[in-house]
């Protein structure tokens, strides 16, 4: 019994120092203070997120180029407070003139925007003009929405496709991406009520779990493909291809169920003039669709723990890196699952679509085709299948905190990478197109906390908080931790917070727990500080067995380090230093090594964490 009461008052204690340590904006704290966030790291005992039901009928007219639908929403108020307002998001505004967004854009990805036709919410009719509307705006209610009671609302709308494809829009003349394309209430949250940050084309999403059922009305000898359970294939495919998209969803080799050619033919779906494909898919972020009337569809399967699972593409004739992607992708998600992050895919089906975003939704992606280099496409696809974890297993707030979901898509990528590619390759990929830019460009815009909120900072300062600084924190954990206890601790986190919404401080005080240290040090290292990475020999000395070497960390990131000791007699040693050289004392640490030989020079060597002046990393004795 002493010894159960003595581990329980260690971890009150480190459960009220990371109460103490880590500076907490003021709605946060209030959060904590109201029970819906615990300093364990785990959802508060008072914890809610409220939640849709959504019924979607959508129609792409492939002559018009306008997406129109009818939806019924069932909203969930779980909040403990009354509602005045609903806060109804409409991302695809982004493509109105008048909207905010955080660079330029050419005339083919402007258009006018949502129109809705009809606004009722249980049986009141509203009137609405959503001319003026934005990506976010209010609609003041005639009644309350009670705490704990549901509402029903009913929109009926339509919005034109851009000609421009980026996240969305028109790929080509008969190919579309159809994402953000319907109204949806936004999140109100237990810490800033409703989410009025507009979409601004920078910063990503913040979504609700919500169940969706879509009937997709496509024209004519197009195809859908879609997030979720394909309800239908029965009705909308002729019985050839009937036979081999079933055949796919058995199969590990690949399966082209339908040609260029075929596609074109008009034999692959039924010769109606109109086809209704139904979609559903439930507790998930987001919903989007995929169309054309020419692309190649291929798919296979993949088996993993408890189910299997539909891999597919849709892509030009001839794109040589998208002939790859079945495969890609059925390695992809059998990867991820055994290794890093280690936790089972969690849905039925991953399609990757050819377009120009290099985005991710659930169960789908948009990549741009990249067929003069291989190794950079499939890595394009490692990272955005890699979201599937963060942000969508975890509801993330990417407009707040994106180094949440981007950094650990950028750390998954590479470490999947070493597996494909060899440690060197990726190490090598990841210093070119991740790391220079940031560590070799000392403008202040650089070096801005990560944990700033991601629509505060712009250019560089978004990417490197983002991608580069958080990835680098996670990799300098995972050496400190080493990559068992990191594990531990990181599925400590995720079993948390999966199907929830996580913040930076739930992150924290998980890994906290879950690896029963207190990393507040570290975190506070990392995320709340100006540093960079730049470490510096000072004096460095023989006396017999022992060789003595002061290490000045002048950029201040506790980053671990290779110490590369030459002999006079020309062997090399080499020893590895986690960052756990820095948790006394993050500005100094002196070396103390055990040696049996005379010492040429000694040579510092961060790896991945390349350092702002390496040449002096290096001292000969």
């Amino acid at each position: 019994m002493k010894q159960f009461l003595s581990g329980l008052l260690m971890i009150v204690t480190l459960q009220q120092v990371s109460a103490q340590d880590l500076y907490m904006p003021r709605n946060i704290k209030k959060a904590y203070e109201n029970g819906t966030r615990s300093m364990s790291g785990a959802p508060g005992k008072n914890y809610w997120q409220n939640k849709g039901i959504y019924n979607v009928e959508v129609k792409v007219d492939g002559a018009t180029k306008i997406v129109s639908g009818k939806e019924t929403i069932v909203y969930s108020n779980n909040s403990p407070n009354d509602l005045n307002d609903l806060a109804i998001r409409f991302v695809n505004n982004l493509h109105k003139p008048q909207s905010p967004r955080s660079g330029f854009v050419s005339k083919d990805f402007l258009s006018s925007g949502l129109n809705i036709k009809s606004f009722i919410v249980n049986g009141e009719k509203y009137n609405i003009n959503s001319d003026d509307w934005g990506t976010v705006e209010k609609v003041k209610l005639n009644s309350v929405l009670k705490s704990k009671s549901k509402a029903e609302i009913k929109i009926e709308w339509e919005y034109p496709l851009s000609v421009q494809s980026g996240r969305e829009g028109q790929i080509d003349p008969e190919t579309f991406y159809v994402a953000y394309s319907f109204p949806r209430v936004s999140v109100y949250d237990d810490y800033n009520g409703w989410d009025m940050l507009p979409h601004s084309d920078r910063q990503e999403f913040y979504n609700d779990f919500n169940d969706y059922s879509f009937a997709i009305t496509a024209p004519k000898n197009y195809v859908v493909w879609a997030t979720g359970d394909f309800l239908n294939p029965e009705a909308v495919l002729q019985p050839e291809y009937l036979k081999r998209y079933k055949a796919s969803l058995k199969s590990d080799k690949v399966v082209n169920i339908a040609s260029e050619q075929e596609m074109k033919s008009g034999k692959v779906t039924k010769p109606n003039k109109w086809n209704v494909w139904k979609f559903k898919a439930n507790h998930i972020t987001d919903f989007c669709f995929a169309l054309s009337k020419h692309y190649t569809w291929d798919a296979a399967s993949v088996q993993l723990k408890t189910k299997r699972v539909s891999v597919q593409s849709g892509y030009k004739n001839g794109a040589k890196d998208f002939e790859h992607y079945v495969d890609w992708m059925r390695y992809n998600l059998d990867w991820f699952s055994k290794n890093w992050p280690g936790v089972e895919y969690p849905y039925n089906a991953m399609t990757a679509i050819q377009g120009y975003a290099d985005m991710e939704y659930p169960m789908m992606i948009n990549d741009t085709s990249i067929p003069d280099d291989l190794q950079d496409a499939r890595l394009t696809a490692d990272h955005e299948i890699a979201h599937t974890y963060f942000p969508f297993y975890m509801g993330i707030n990417e407009t707040r905190y994106a180094f949440m979901d981007e950094g650990w898509a950028t750390t998954l990528e590479y470490l999947i990478g070493i597996d494909e590619n060899g440690e060197a390759a990726a190490q090598e990929f990841y210093k070119n197109f991740r790391v220079k830019r940031w560590i070799n460009d000392p403008s202040s815009e650089q070096d801005q906390p990560i944990i700033t909120m991601s629509t505060q900072v712009s250019g560089a300062g978004y990417g490197n908080n983002s991608y580069v600084k958080a990835s680098l924190s996670y990799l300098a954990l995972k050496d400190y931790l080493g990559d068992e206890l990191f594990k531990k601790a990181l599925h400590h986190y995720m079993d948390n917070w999966n199907g929830k919404h996580p913040i930076p401080w739930d992150y924290f005080n998980s890994m906290n727990t879950g690896s029963g240290k207190n990393l507040n040090w570290f975190f506070n290292n990392w995320f709340y500080t100006n540093n960079y990475i730049d470490l510096k020999i000072g004096a460095a000395a023989q006396q017999n067995n022992l060789l003595s070497v002061r290490v000045d960390n002048v950029g201040g990131f506790a980053i671990p380090f290779d110490a590369k000791i030459k002999y006079e007699d020309g062997d090399v040693e080499t020893l590895h230093f986690s960052p756990s050289v820095w948790e006394k004392d993050q500005t100094k640490t002196v070396l103390t090594i055990p040696i049996k030989k005379k010492v040429k020079s000694i040579n510092l060597d961060g790896g991945l964490f390349m350092d702002y002046t390496p040449d002096n990393n290096s001292k000969n004795l």
